[in-house]
């Protein structure tokens, strides 16, 4: 066979491929290297100076395609590493000894980062595993106290502490966790026992017919899919089974005893031969059905990746790709094959060389009415092919064969050209994602072009997307969108030179909302660039949210006028009235005419909503029906009065937001009447029309009401709301009226700090006088400070 990018080497029902000659220069190859690499042809993660423990030389944590080209390097300044792993979206986790696990993007840029509890961080990290489940990427850790806690999904914690392993005196020889019945749970090896162990409890197992000269079982590794599980034993035999442990396929003796360095499943999907590689130091088995094994050896030291349908090894100088040799390629390229696709192969190369034998060939095929078969094995060959001749080739054998039959469906042979295409594109060495044919199905077109953005390859993404015909609002679109908001990021360019490209690029692509490349601009610190990129956004809805968390209040209350929706211009003005001190919320309403033509409107309709249900409820006191009680009769007639008002601004006011409206625009006896009738508690009326008269600076009225009796809600309130609408003046008149434990923090309000200091020093209070202290200026309050320092050294005596 021919593969992409080197020779396939044919391991007996295997074959290797090489992928790439690894871009990178390592020195020492992976040897000092924690190495992880993810999968579907991921990137590749090496940290640098792991296993060298140097305190003079920091540890370098790089980041490679798979081709081997470097995306990020700096070096590594947290605590020790236990483990390196990539989510499914292509993020890199990087677990400590303490049990904090940080997340890298791709470039190297830190996202965030999480514990996985105390328990993990006290004892410290034994060891760890990252693994994929149905809920997203999961994190195991076996601690120093030999507890498992396990994390199903990073993205949303929920740490489970697993059950005690009996009898478990060291770190088990070896673990591994499986997914079964969307469940996760961790299978566990002490000595020649096995334990699964979920969430409640810890259950002993054993792997049917496992060979009896085991004592111990010292490796273990789960298939890509879960479904099955090899074990090494001391013995040097590895069973192969199902993961649950009910069925064992096949039991090989490698004949090497001594631990291995990895071991992982190498089984196409549907396959019925189980297969497994174990790898030691320079060599490689694999092992299957049958009792012989194949020995390949290894140059250098390399890394395992489990795959779906196979293994990728990676060394210091080469990536390659292990897997069972393809049903149809087997069927079509073994020595004297006369299956179809192999005759249609052959018919077509005698064609080319303008050979009679093509006829023969062709005649023999159609008389077993084979001619379809044929055809169809020649696409799914081309499809496991990584070379591009050797697709071609079968490609041309499939369309020749195509040409004799009167109703071969087109879709197949059209649908593996085109991606096909596609794949030779993202395996090229500048892009390094060596994808089969099988994973790009498995993964899907989406999934593949949000990692293509993720690595900012939008020219790539936008041609596959228009080559596959995806539709614009997945496709070109949504690409062009990450672009704008990557570009938007860019501090290079000037904000006029990045709103016209953006512009440009945006003009005829359909469905982008520019509000959301403004609010990345704006989040990454460019206010003046969002504004102009908000200009390109033709729906006002989206523009107004934007401008009013960006504090540009009269833009978004003009943008909300021009729109002429006046449910959008009242939102904009009710925002903006919580927002505003008083003052500055009319000014900008008298600069705008119909804003404050439309607020008034809303106001006097909500006045007259509420005195007309007032009436109404005044009303009921007088005709309650004799089976409903006042109270229940008074809050229904209240609260249908209310639901007949269609305006969905007025609809569904509580008892409380009724009086404390009542209260703003003085309908002060309707409140009171309220607050007696339906038994409000004094404190909240209190609090409600302390704030109500202070939002309308009614400081007369306030100061009426505070004497009306005492206020169950003390008189600090009073000084605080005061000083809150920046008014001391009215404030200092309650100070005098505060507890004296609430003295210190009444005259504190005001500003009065000898009041303060005399309150504090007459209550003889440390925690006060502290307080007071620290409020104080040295520069022009020393003798106060000195007095103070007296008084809390008397204090502290006592």
């Amino acid at each position: 066979f021919v593969a992409y990018r080197g020779q396939t080497e044919l391991l007996g029902p295997l074959r290797k491929i090489e992928l790439y000659e690894m871009g990178w220069n390592l020195k020492d190859g992976l040897r000092e290297c924690l190495v992880a690499a993810a999968p579907y042809g991921g990137p590749i993660a090496l940290l640098k100076g792991h296993y060298r423990r140097s305190p003079s030389a920091r540890p370098q944590l790089e980041i490679y395609s798979s081709s081997g080209l470097p995306l990020a390097s700096f070096p590594w300044k947290s605590g020790v590493v236990k483990q390196l792993g990539w989510t499914v979206s292509d993020d890199l986790l990087c677990v400590q000894e303490d049990g904090t696990v940080l997340v890298y993007d791709l470039w190297g840029g830190f996202k965030r980062h999480f514990s996985m509890g105390n328990e993990v961080s006290q004892s410290q990290v034994l060891e760890t595993k990252i693994f994929h489940s149905p809920y997203g990427t999961g994190v195991a850790i076996l601690t120093g106290a030999l507890r498992f806690t396990l994390a199903t999904n990073i993205d949303d914690i929920k740490l489970r502490r697993l059950p005690e392993v009996p009898g478990l005196q060291e770190a088990p020889s070896c673990w591994a966790v499986l997914t079964q019945d969307r469940q996760s749970k961790v299978l566990v090896a002490n000595g020649s026992q096995l334990f699964i162990l979920d969430n409640t409890a810890c259950t002993p197992v054993t792997p049917p017919g496992l060979s009896p000269q085991a004592s111990s079982i010292v490796h273990m590794c789960v298939s890509f899919s879960y479904k099955y599980l090899a074990l090494l034993t001391d013995s040097g035999h590895v069973w192969m089974g199902t993961s649950n442990l009910k069925e064992k396929l096949s039991e090989v003796d490698t004949k090497i005893k001594t631990p291995p360095k990895q071991m992982a499943w190498c089984r196409r999907p549907k396959s019925q031969q189980p297969s497994a590689v174990v790898m030691w130091d320079g060599l490689l088995i694999v092992v299957g059905e049958c009792k012989e094994t194949i020995q390949y050896h290894l140059d250098d030291d390399s890394v395992l990746v489990p795959e779906l349908d196979g293994v990728r090894i990676i060394s210091g100088t080469h990536h390659e790709l292990l897997q069972e040799v393809p049903g149809a390629c087997e069927e079509i390229f073994k020595i004297a094959s006369m299956a179809p696709g192999a005759l249609l192969l052959e018919a077509h190369k005698e064609y080319e060389k303008e050979s009679q034998k093509a006829d023969e060939y062709l005649r023999e095929i159609k008389e077993q009415s084979l001619l379809s078969e044929a055809v169809r094995q020649c696409v799914e060959a081309a499809g496991h092919e990584h070379e591009p001749e050797t697709q071609k080739t079968l490609l041309r054998a499939a369309s020749f064969g195509k040409c004799f039959l009167s109703n071969f469906p087109p879709e197949q042979f059209v649908s593996m050209c085109r991606d096909l295409r596609v794949l030779n594109a993202v395996r090229d060495y500048t892009v390094g994602i060596p994808l089969t044919h099988t994973q790009f199905k498995q993964m899907t077109v989406q999934v593949l072009i949000d990692r293509l953005v993720y690595r900012k390859l939008y020219p790539l993404a936008i041609e596959v997307c228009r080559y596959l015909k995806t539709p614009e609002y997945q496709g070109v679109s949504r690409v062009l969108k990450h672009w704008a908001c990557y570009k938007v990021q860019q501090k290079e360019e000037s904000d006029e030179v990045i709103a016209k490209a953006v512009s440009v690029k945006l003009a005829d692509a359909a469905g982008i909302s520019y509000s959301e490349i403004a609010t990345k601009a704006y989040e990454s610190g460019r206010t003046e660039l969002a504004i102009k990129l908000l200009e390109f956004e033709p729906r006002s809805g989206e523009q107004v949210p934007l401008l009013l968390k960006m504090k540009k209040s009269p833009l978004a209350l003009s943008k909300a006028i021009e729109s002429g929706d006046t449910d959008l211009v009242y939102t904009v003005v009710m925002y903006l009235k919580n927002e505003l001190n008083r003052g500055d919320f009319f000014m900008m309403l008298r600069n705008q005419p119909v804003a404050l033509s439309l607020y008034k409107q809303r106001l006097e309709a909500r006045v007259a909503l509420l005195q007309s249900a007032v009436d109404e409820y005044y009303k009921a006191k007088n005709d309650f029906s004799a089976k409903t009680t006042e109270d229940e009769m008074r809050l229904l007639r209240f609260q249908r009065k209310l639901e007949e008002e269609k305006d969905e601004q007025l609809v569904g006011f509580s008892l409380q937001d009724t009086m404390t409206t009542l209260l703003s625009v003085g309908l002060h006896k309707h409140a009171e009447q309220l607050y007696k009738d339906f038994r409000v508690p004094d404190k909240r009326f209190w609090w409600l029309k302390l704030k109500a008269l202070a939002e309308k600076e009614d400081w007369e009225e306030l100061e009426k009401f505070g004497k009306t009796k005492k206020s169950p809600i003390g008189y600090l309130p009073f000084v605080e709301v005061c000083i809150k609408h920046h008014n001391k003046y009215e404030a200092k008149k309650y100070v005098s009226k505060v507890t004296p434990e609430q003295k210190v923090k009444a005259h504190l309000a005001v500003g009065d700090m000898e009041g303060a200091a005399e309150a504090a020093i007459e209550r003889r209070n440390e925690s006060e006088i502290s307080t007071v202290l620290s409020r104080c200026s040295a520069t022009t309050d020393h003798l106060l400070m000195e007095r103070l320092n007296r008084a809390k050294a008397t204090a502290v005596k006592k």
